[in-house]
């Protein structure tokens, strides 16, 4: 068998902030889960456009708006190829997944949602998959019901059906939980639910950089990512949609770019898709510097990142496993690069700090997932999530630095 290979150290190379000192150390980035690092050609993307291209795009007739929107809109038939949409105008642009999820809690559920109707979600969700849906049922006097998850960090889908009922007008879970680790079946759960005809949408925040994403084969009614944690900037994300829910769904934001004519007599008709969902000026530079990110993962083979991580994943776990007192949270036997812990007798926060003063960066607390940790009756967990540039050695230096962490503390 031919084993994918990443070359590690010309890869560093790529991500300058990976060569910083902080406190005396070198930096030991673990926080992938929360943001990626950028590489440089991410960067001088950013810069080439507003050093030589910066104009407002659409309708512009000059040379700069011209060569801004054919940059920006290639950039969609590019991520329509990514994602394997159908067509380029399933994809719309956000701020992130937040965003994103907030227009479709919106919209959909202004169009579809009645009292006494259900939204259904699972009890591993980001906050962001949870709150916009509390608050569309809350204005709808409808309800949110939770799929739950056992101790090992999976979806109990025996009980699955039992919540498809026909009261749900929509499902939304996660592809990866930014908790656990979990990887979702959700090819099987979409399949499950459009026997009920009942619509999924998918955050996949944590999923775009670490698998290979095809809508058409997953047969998701919405797909959503950010830009920041897929090496891309912060501020830019993704939604796609299949055109039939997009064209019923109205409006999520008024002015600019989603109008086709506005009437103070006869009122606003509306743009075309993607151009409806897309009002006011839209985030170019950082379109780009997506489309940039896009293309590095791409050029080094999502096959060959996902090999490389699950190897490092399994050496972490193993390692970290043979801490006294540690305890990983999140076994599901499907996981992403998440290592989330706690340690007998210690709080997250007070490991964390320390592995901050010795140049380790993790997470620590509940990572906008309350109901996780409330279902394993913890406060919070300490979160090493491990990203392609990340090595064994620092898997090593956090080992280490965690067993002077508990020297300290006990």
């Amino acid at each position: 068998m031919n084993i994918p290979k990443i070359d590690i150290y010309n890869i560093r190379k790529d991500f300058h902030i990976l060569e910083r000192i902080v406190y005396n150390k070198p930096l030991v980035y673990l926080d992938n889960a929360a943001t990626t690092q950028k590489p440089k050609v991410v960067i001088d993307r950013i810069v080439n456009y507003y050093e030589n291209e910066n104009a407002n795009i659409h309708r512009g007739v000059h040379y700069l708006s011209q060569i801004s929107t054919i940059a920006f809109e290639g950039v969609r038939e590019k991520i329509k190829t990514f994602l394997n949409a159908v067509h380029n105008y399933e994809i719309v642009f956000t701020r992130g997944t937040t965003e994103s999820i907030n227009l479709v809690a919106a919209s959909f559920c202004d169009k579809f949602l009645n009292e006494g109707d259900e939204v259904l979600v699972t009890q591993m969700e980001h906050h962001s998959n949870i709150v916009p849906w509390q608050l569309a049922c809350e204005k709808k006097k409808a309800v949110i019901t939770y799929i739950p998850f056992d101790d090992t960090g999976n979806l109990i889908l025996s009980e699955l059906d039992k919540f498809l009922n026909n009261k749900v007008k929509i499902l939304a879970l996660t592809h990866i939980s930014n908790a656990l680790g979990t990887i979702n079946p959700i090819k099987e759960i979409i399949a499950r639910a459009h026997q009920k005809n009942i619509p999924v949408l998918i955050d996949g925040a944590q999923a775009v950089a670490h698998l290979k994403v095809d809508v058409q084969d997953l047969d998701c009614d919405f797909y959503c990512f950010s830009g920041h944690k897929v090496y891309a900037p912060m501020g830019i994300g993704v939604l796609y949609g299949k055109e039939k829910w997009l064209n019923l769904m109205p409006p999520y934001q008024g002015g600019g770019e989603m109008i086709k004519t506005v009437s103070l007599d006869e009122g606003t008709t509306y743009n075309d898709l993607p151009f409806k969902f897309e009002a006011g000026t839209p985030n170019v530079s950082d379109v780009l510097g997506l489309e940039s990110a896009i293309d590095y993962i791409i050029n080094l083979g999502i096959d060959n990142i996902r090999f490389y991580e699950n190897d490092l994943l399994a050496y972490a776990t193993l390692k970290l496993k043979s801490i006294k007192g540690l305890k990983i949270i999140g076994n599901a036997q499907h996981k992403a690069s998440v290592l989330s812990f706690i340690i007998d007798g210690i709080h997250p926060y007070d490991i964390g700090t320390i592995l901050d003063k010795l140049g380790i960066a993790v997470r620590t607390g509940h990572h906008c997932a309350q109901p996780v940790m409330d279902k394993y009756k913890i406060s919070g967990t300490v979160r090493a999530s491990f990203a392609f540039y990340n090595t064994k050695e620092e898997v090593d230096m956090l080992y280490d630095a965690l067993i002077k962490a508990l020297q300290m503390l006990r």
